[in-house]
């Protein structure tokens, strides 16, 4: 854990150099079969070690990530290392600065190894990409890591860093977090500069941790929020400390579960979970009530209409040169570009009433506890899941539960909750009102306190 680690950097009982190079030795051991990483900067990455053990020896601390390996999914930005966004349209792009995020990460003394595996562009939940190898899952090889975000998960659930860096359009942190058994934080649209990151679709992108704890992903939201210049859409709102103490209490938090959508059509092992960890709040002294939502269904056929047509105009003119796209990505950029701009607008107007009925939830509840995903991590190819009795397609599936808080703008915290039968892991969401990280995050760590969430490494 960063906080762990942290204290072992100050009290010289390890070092940054022995952490990068134990890091790296997991990707040399893991990297052929999981291909969690695009890029690997060891050198650069040792160089930022040594420099971060100086400081620490001579009393310069930059914070808790002063001397942590991390990574960073490949469409952030990174002065003078390639960022292929999964893509061949990138894959000898060297850009001349830094994203924001990466800017304060190290700005914060984070340790970089390198660019990770991903969804082409970001559209996609399976990361099983055409043109730098499919992401495998660490728990199982033959299973999905989920995506767009699957090497950031991949990789800090295979113990090969500390914290990966990671985007969410539909469900992009989310699902690879529930996938692989991590800690996966979604933060409010706007509380996270994009500035330097590859868009997908512009009013649904949002950028956040995955990492091994709830604090962890505390400690990195505290290093990254806060107002950017740069990005228009990054919020004035004051940055709280979001990293819940010790033992912190949930005693009256009033906790709503969903009555309709959330719990239509879940696999067995995931309702189970998912429900033990509901009973676990309320053990805690949550105020656990039922709540009714409105339709949630046509707040996903907004998101979609959005998304479509977002990501097909940031594709412009790069949609003449087709041979660079894999199949799938391909056929969704070809659906957005049949969406009429009526139905765009009529999205955002449609957008706009639910927000407003969605807004009136958080007068009776603080936040809501929900399954992440409805089913766990498919096979590799598969194209449907049995859900319900009925077969439905994959990728519908899976951002079912997750895509329309995109949409909502609010933040959204995956923490794993159990194992299924076959052996993978399941996430609990707990969602909040918009800038509700604090609150959010509180739950999360109660719940990991009260022995909800953290999975042991599932390789060696």
């Amino acid at each position: 854990m960063i906080r762990g680690t942290g204290a072992d950097l100050r009290a010289r009982r390890t070092s940054s150099v022995e952490l990068v190079a134990d890091a790296i030795a997991r990707i040399e051991r893991h990297g052929q079969q999981l291909r969690a990483f695009i890029t690997v900067t060891g050198k650069q990455a040792k160089e930022q070690a040594l420099e971060a053990d100086r400081e620490l020896a001579a009393g310069v601390d930059r914070g808790p990530l002063h001397g942590i390996p991390i990574a960073l999914k490949d469409l952030f930005l990174t002065r003078g290392v390639r960022t292929t966004a999964g893509s061949r349209l990138y894959e000898n792009f060297v850009p001349d600065y830094d994203a924001t995020v990466v800017e304060r990460l190290r700005a914060a003394g984070a340790v970089i190894l390198g660019k990770l595996n991903m969804h082409e562009m970001a559209y996609g939940i399976t990361s099983a990409n055409p043109h730098f190898g499919p992401v495998r899952n660490p728990w199982n090889p033959e299973h999905s890591p989920g995506g767009s975000s699957g090497g950031s998960a991949a990789a800090v659930a295979a113990r090969m860093v500390y914290m990966a860096m990671g985007s969410d359009t539909g469900g992009s942190i989310r699902i690879p977090a529930a996938f692989c058994g991590t800690v996966g934080l979604k933060p409010t649209y706007g509380r996270v500069s994009r500035y330097g990151a590859l868009p997908l679709g512009w009013s649904l992108d949002h950028m956040g941790p995955l990492t091994r704890t709830v604090r962890d992903a505390a400690l990195v939201l505290n290093a990254i929020a806060g107002r950017d210049p740069k990005d228009s859409t990054s919020s004035r709102r004051p940055v709280a400390d979001y990293v819940p103490e010790e033992g912190c209490s949930i005693r009256g938090l009033r906790v709503g579960i969903p009555e309709n959508f959330y719990f239509e059509r879940v696999d067995a092992d995931v309702e189970r979970a998912v429900r033990g960890a509901i009973e676990r709040a309320e053990s805690l002294g949550a105020s656990v009530r039922p709540v009714q939502l409105p339709d949630v269904a046509a707040l996903n056929a907004v998101a979609r209409v959005v998304l479509l047509a977002e990501a097909s105009a940031m594709a412009g003119p790069a949609l003449a040169r087709r041979e660079l796209f894999g199949g799938d990505v391909l056929a969704l950029f070809d659906q957005g570009r049949l969406v009429p701009a009526t139905d765009y607008i009529d999205a955002q107007r449609l957008r706009k009433i639910m927000r407003r009925d969605f807004h009136r939830i958080w007068n009776e509840i603080d936040c809501l506890m929900t399954p992440t995903t409805p089913n766990v991590a498919p096979k590799i190819g598969d194209t449907t899941v049995r859900l319900g009795g009925r077969d439905e397609d994959v990728r519908l599936a899976t951002t079912r539960l997750v895509r329309g808080i995109n949409a909502l703008g609010y933040p959204a915290l995956s923490l794993p909750c159990g194992i299924s039968g076959g052996g993978l892991p399941i996430g609990v969401q707990i969602v909040g009102a918009a800038f509700a990280e604090a609150t959010v995050l509180r739950l999360g760590a109660a719940l990991e306190d009260g022995g909800v969430g953290i999975l042991p490494c599932p390789i060696g």
